[in-house]
């Protein structure tokens, strides 16, 4: 597979693109995108293909029934099989203190539902909002440089994932040890596919943004609802009316019109080559990969959203490190932190923001679902150029109220849908339940 990409990528350099980072215009390997996703994977590889084998393994030798009291015995139940007699148990209708994610979505009124979701909404967009202006002053700030001399950008994108990733990790484990937590059940290993496809929705995400034009950013981040909708039939079997469909396109649709007509003018590229697509496919894939395996584990195992956001932080602390000091980057970017102390200041601010929004992230799936979070970070990008618009001056054209209008007709849509199909069903409920009359 190495092999191939490699001959890929220069056979054909100019349809796949390359990004020239040596000195002099020079081309390398690392210069193209198939070939650093290659390495990524190779790193990743080193801890999943052995992984696989240890789980078959210890599933074949039955592991979970001979093992001993000591804590490596545990430590590798836990990791392979969780609590599968508990969750058994359940499946056969046993009794558990945490109730099922649908029934308690059911269970909220309108109101509380609304004041939930609000509080949601606001916190992800607080906490992201924050996040993008500290992000975006990391990777620009000029660190080191005096009146005399200039200083140094930092360029590890990947290493900023990971210290955000272990802050998220302490900040969940210091919550489940100080705040009471329904059982945990599920297996760890099952956390790994969704820190795997995070990392790499992430890692497609920042290549694909120099390979595609500006539209085409747009239309790939405004359309990730529909996507959702449609990996949640495959991942959780779950079922969509048109009318979800409808809404989910209209919003889309809003969206798009608003992000493509207001705002800066300048920087948008207009090029989109056959790499941008497809990482593009990349990213929309492992994006909505994540967020509906992980509605699907919490309403498989039943666990609490801090629980999730420290099993998840956890493999991809150790995915990226593993990745990190395979390629050299972790004493390159140490050595970084060393010379430039308000580098590490800047980190802790990005990745304590990061937590936070973590916290919403889990939070709102959990209590909501892959589609209604989507959602939110779908309106999010609109937010963030409204803003602009606001603080900066930039013109919102017709086309670009359009779009706003559009939107709120969708959210509207959805509401009232959601309303009528749970009154319609509670009005069947009601009359199977009543006594026929003879």
């Amino acid at each position: 597979m190495f092999i191939s990409l490699v001959l890929l990528n220069f056979i054909l350099p100019d349809v796949l693109g390359k990004e020239s980072t040596g000195p002099e215009n020079k081309e390398s390997l690392t210069d193209f995108w198939c070939v650093r996703l290659a390495l990524n994977l190779l790193g990743y590889g080193t801890i999943f293909v052995p992984g696989y084998f240890l789980i078959r393994y210890f599933r074949k030798v039955r592991f979970n029934d001979t093992a001993g009291p000591g804590c490596i015995q545990q430590l590798v139940k836990s990791c392979v099989f969780g609590k599968e007699s508990e969750r058994l148990s359940l499946e056969e209708g046993g009794t558990n203190p945490s109730p099922s994610r649908s029934a308690t979505r059911e269970e909220m009124t309108f109101r509380k539902k609304a004041a939930l979701l609000m509080f949601c909404f606001f916190g992800l967009q607080g906490s992201y909002l924050t996040w993008g202006v500290l992000q975006e002053r990391v990777m620009t700030y000029e660190y080191g440089g005096t009146n005399g001399t200039s200083g140094e950008h930092f360029k590890n994108s990947q290493f900023l994932v990971f210290i955000n990733r272990i802050l998220a990790f302490i900040v969940a484990m210091f919550v489940l040890f100080v705040q009471k937590q329904p059982r945990h059940i599920a297996p760890l290993y099952k956390y790994s596919y969704s820190s795997f496809s995070n990392i790499m929705s992430s890692w497609c995400q920042y290549e694909a943004l120099k390979f595609v034009s500006f539209p085409t950013q747009v239309l790939a981040k405004a359309c990730k609802v529909i996507p959702v909708m449609l990996m949640g039939k495959l991942v959780s079997k779950k079922s969509y009316g048109y009318d979800e469909y409808i809404t989910a396109l209209m919003i889309s649709v809003g969206v798009s019109l608003f992000l493509l007509t207001s705002g800066e003018e300048n920087h948008r590229s207009t090029i989109t080559t056959i790499s941008g697509l497809i990482l593009l496919i990349g990213y929309m894939a492992f994006d909505s990969f994540t967020s509906n395996w992980q509605d699907e584990i919490f309403n498989q195992y039943r666990m609490s959203s801090i629980q999730m956001m420290a099993g998840v932080n956890m493999f991809s602390c150790l995915l990226t490190s593993v990745s990190l000091i395979e390629q050299g980057g972790f004493v390159d970017s140490l050595a970084f932190m060393a010379r430039n102390p308000a580098f590490i200041i800047h980190s802790v601010m990005i990745s304590l923001s990061s937590a936070c929004g973590q916290l919403f992230i889990f939070y709102t799936i959990e209590k909501f679902g892959a589609v209604t979070f989507t959602i939110i970070m779908t309106l999010r990008q609109a937010l963030a150029i409204l803003l602009s618009c606001v603080i900066y001056g930039h013109p919102v054209t017709i086309i670009g109220f359009l779009g706003v209008f559009i939107v709120f007709v969708a959210l509207f849509l959805k509401t009232y849908a959601s309303q009528r199909k749970k009154s319609l069903k509670s009005t069947s409920s009601s009359i199977s339940a009543s006594p026929s009359k003879g």
